[in-house]
């Protein structure tokens, strides 16, 4: 929190090493909430690249008054449901992105968690918004539930039954696969 104070400091006077250390140090976690809630890769980088542009145009004027990694993540989140609105303006369905291969000896080991994680993905997809967030924010973000509560303008409970329902869909969406 310390560092993040004197990085904003240091971006407020012009510093291009104190903005590539901001965009270093949070690049990967952004892009892994907005992959996630997303589903596409390309958008989210696109999600990441936008962030981070609006923060170097306003750096001068930027006052930090909490968790840098916080404001970070709410503007990532902003702008994921800006593209959301846009997709669904365009009457466009959510492209699931390529499943990622692991790198194996066993083509069969491969092909299997492709499978499982294009499963995943798919039934991520499916899930209520409200709930996707709160599930990708806990679990890929590592945020708690009432940094999500804050950032989402709810009640921690509201959170809480949002994560579980989220999970409970997700478990029987999963299982009834299986099953078939």
């Amino acid at each position: 929190m310390l560092e993040d104070k004197l990085l904003v400091l240091k971006c407020r006077r012009g510093s291009r090493d104190a903005m590539c250390r901001v965009y270093k140090k949070y690049k990967d976690y952004l892009l892994t909430l907005a992959k996630g809630l997303l589903n596409d890769q390309a958008a989210a980088e696109d999600v990441v690249h936008d962030v981070f542009v609006s923060f170097a145009r306003s750096a001068r004027q930027f006052q930090l008054t909490g968790s840098l990694r916080g404001y970070l993540a709410t503007c990532a989140r902003n702008r994921v449901r800006d593209k959301i609105r846009e997709r669904t303006r365009r009457a466009q369905a959510l492209e699931s992105a390529n499943p990622a291969i692991v790198d194996s000896d066993n083509p069969e080991h491969c092909i299997i968690e492709a499978e499982e994680l294009q499963r995943l993905r798919q039934a991520i997809s499916q899930i209520p918004y409200e709930q996707r967030e709160a599930v990708i924010l806990h679990l890929k973000g590592d945020m708690k539930f009432r940094e999500i509560a804050k950032l989402q303008g709810v009640s921690v409970s509201t959170i809480h039954g949002r994560y579980r329902y989220g999970l409970d869909k997700l478990r029987s969406m999963l299982n009834s696969e299986l099953e078939q």
